[in-house]
């Protein structure tokens, strides 16, 4: 269960510059995942705030977003949904073309994914320019899935993603 001691999530952030390109500052949690007590904080916090909220399904994006979207679909007794890239889902499936920060990218979900009506809580690890999360909003509306709120570990709050985001519900754990 949670640790009784605070942790500081932002400490357990490591700084990457220049990655993946020159001029980015990357932000890797992979040194927070490793941390069994902050990782738990982090899907309990989470599962803590959209406990009463009736989740039918978690969508994680791919990749980061399935290990946070995971475990909160299970602490939530939600269904658990990838988002993923082309090519990676072997059913029938809807797509949408989306720019990111540094290029562009294409996101796809099984069509038979999200019923309509159900109501769907997305997970992903970072929210930048906010053109992904936008990109899987577009696609899980289009399947008549309803948008109880995003939650991500980190976002950078400078580069504005929550205005492509507008009506949403957005939980971050730590903001740069």
């Amino acid at each position: 269960m949670l640790e009784r001691k605070p942790v500081d999530l932002k400490s357990l952030i490591r700084d990457i510059p220049d990655f993946p390109k020159k001029g980015i500052l990357f932000r890797d949690i992979t040194t927070l995942l490793k941390d069994k007590t902050a990782f738990q904080k982090v899907v309990q916090r989470f599962a803590s705030y959209y406990e009463d909220e009736e989740i039918d399904k978690v969508v994680g994006i791919e990749s980061r977003g399935f290990i946070l979207g995971a475990p909160l679909s299970f602490l939530l007794a939600a269904g658990f949904v990838p988002v993923r890239k082309p090519g990676k889902l072997p059913a029938d499936i809807h797509e949408v073309k989306y720019e990111l920060e540094y290029g562009s990218g294409t996101l796809a979900v099984h069509q038979d994914a999200i019923a309509k009506g159900e109501r769907v809580l997305l997970a992903d690890d970072l929210l930048a320019t906010g053109g992904t999360m936008a990109a899987a909003v577009e696609l899980i509306r289009k399947m008549g899935g309803v948008i109880v709120g995003v939650a991500f570990l980190v976002e950078l709050g400078d580069l504005g993603g929550r205005k492509k985001l507008p009506g949403i519900d957005i939980v971050s754990m730590v903001t740069y």
